[in-house]
């Protein structure tokens, strides 16, 4: 169920009545509710793979019992490494186990011993990445006991299904988003109102930012062949926007959506277009898998602690493994090398944590200096993007060996009237993010400004998504 469909418009207020008005005396019915709910809104898409979902909650719920009462470290050990090998076992088959045949049947080729085997096609359960990550946080922190084994399996169920983020993030952690299940919820309309603005904003970035730009930015990279340098960087621009406004809106719904229910979840996008290096953009970005990365890799590895050899490794394994859980593509992995090229010179200069403030903060326009620093990072991130959004490798090479050829400089064939309009709806978006940028979200409202303005903006945003909206477009990050 999409969160830009009628299906999950008529969905949200059957289940926030029902929450808030039938069930709201009982803790333990409320979050049955949620459960039954979560588990409706993901077999919509496809029910066979509730089964996944159920059992992978089953094994950990079991893991966190057993580690309860054991203390013997090697039997502690025995059930953790259950829940790894069965939570990414599910993820490595369903995600990766074309990808490996197909390029161990291409290794033998290679060597002259073709090998004969076809690849299964295997259709990926989608947000697998996100549940199974999420899932496995609590084994690894009741193991390290981080946080106390819950008895509730209710209450885990539903940590485990949100539907709110359950597709696409944010990735929870345990020790943030479980005790919330244990604790009785009240009604806070102050709350609700700012969650429905954050959802307005996030189906505006959707529908109105995201499913415009990804009209241009597939035909530019679907015809890349016959395109010029300056049509391939156009190309890249959209898929920018189209990339952000896609996710992150996901993100702006799926918190604001959870607010609607007395939840909240943490963070996942604080404006990383306006970062001023790439560790800060990485701070920035996706900030769920980033800081999970960080927490359950790259610090057991040794994070920057050991000497220059050892952060460049940690910093090339954690980048890498980070592209490689987008996607079972190549492509995936070299945007993934790229970005861990851009972050070790911070990392060895000692400058990764230069800018931990936001950009031009409490000032209307930034620095010359931080403009330039803005838009050279700017400008790193559309060169990775073009290998993320790329169908191979070779494709993305050709594109950059385009763009930065002699036709940079020619104009556009590809421009139109209506791209200079999306055009016209992007600079209003960066615009509003610009001003808003120190607020949790772009909605984020002084107290001080009249109702009168408000409703206005609520309004203007409402008429834009219906009268501009562009061609329906699945939410990207469902493929991951």
């Amino acid at each position: 169920m999409y969160f830009n469909s009628l299906d999950f418009a008529v969905f949200l207020p059957i289940v926030f009545l029902l929450y808030w008005f039938v069930t709201n005396r009982n803790l333990k019915l409320q979050n049955f509710l949620i459960v039954v709910a979560s588990y409706f809104f993901y077999g919509w898409w496809d029910w066979r793979f509730l089964s996944l979902i159920l059992f992978s909650t089953l094994v950990d719920f079991f893991v966190g019992h057993g580690l309860r009462t054991e203390v013997n470290p090697f039997k502690r050990k025995v059930l953790l490494w259950t829940s790894i090998l069965v939570n990414l076992g599910f993820l490595g088959f369903f995600k990766y186990f074309d990808f490996f045949l197909e390029n161990f049947v291409s290794a033998f080729s290679l060597l002259g011993r073709p090998l004969e085997a076809q690849p299964l096609r295997i259709i990926l359960p989608v947000g697998i990445s996100f549940y199974t990550f999420q899932t496995l946080s609590y084994s690894i922190d009741v193991y390290k006991r981080k946080l106390e084994p819950t008895s509730d399996f209710i209450a885990f169920a539903a940590f485990v299904s949100f539907f709110p983020q359950l597709v696409a993030g944010p990735i929870e952690r345990a020790t943030r988003l479980l005790p919330q299940f244990y604790k009785k919820r009240t009604f806070d309309y102050a709350r609700a109102v700012d969650g429905m603005r954050q959802v307005l904003w996030g189906l505006f970035k959707k529908i109105v930012i995201a499913d415009n730009c990804a009209e241009f930015a597939n035909h530019i990279f679907t015809n890349s062949a016959d395109m010029s340098g300056s049509s391939l960087l156009l190309g890249v621009f959209f898929f920018s926007f189209q990339i952000y406004g896609d996710f992150s809106g996901y993100s702006d719904i799926a918190i604001g959506t959870a607010r609607l229910f007395g939840f909240d979840l943490m963070r996942n996008f604080a404006y990383p277009y306006f970062s001023r290096d790439i560790a800060e953009f990485w701070r920035r970005w996706h900030i769920s898998l980033s800081t999970w990365f960080r927490d359950y890799l790259y610090i057991p590895l040794g994070g920057s602690r050991g000497g220059k050899g050892m952060q460049i490794r940690n910093t090339f394994i954690i980048f890498i493994v980070s592209g490689f859980w987008h996607g079972a593509n190549w492509t995936f992995i070299v945007w993934g090398a790229l970005n861990a090229l851009y972050f070790l010179p911070l990392l060895l200069a000692k400058q990764n944590r230069n800018n931990l403030d936001s950009i031009a903060e409490g000032k209307q326009l930034p620095s010359f200096r931080e403009l330039f620093s803005m838009l050279a990072t700017f400008g790193l991130t559309l060169l990775a993007w073009v290998f993320f959004r790329a169908e191979s490798v070779s494709q993305a090479l050709k594109i950059l060996g385009e763009i930065f050829s002699h036709s940079l400089l020619s104009l556009p064939a590809v421009f139109s009237l209506k791209m200079a309009a999306v055009s016209v709806f992007l600079l209003i978006f960066i615009l509003i993010e610009w001003r808003n940028r120190e607020k949790p979200h772009a909605l984020s409202f002084s107290p001080r400004l009249s109702r009168f303005y408000r409703y206005a903006f609520y309004i203007v945003l409402l008429l834009f998504i219906f009268y501009f909206r562009g061609n329906p477009q699945s939410f990207i990050y469902f493929q991951f």
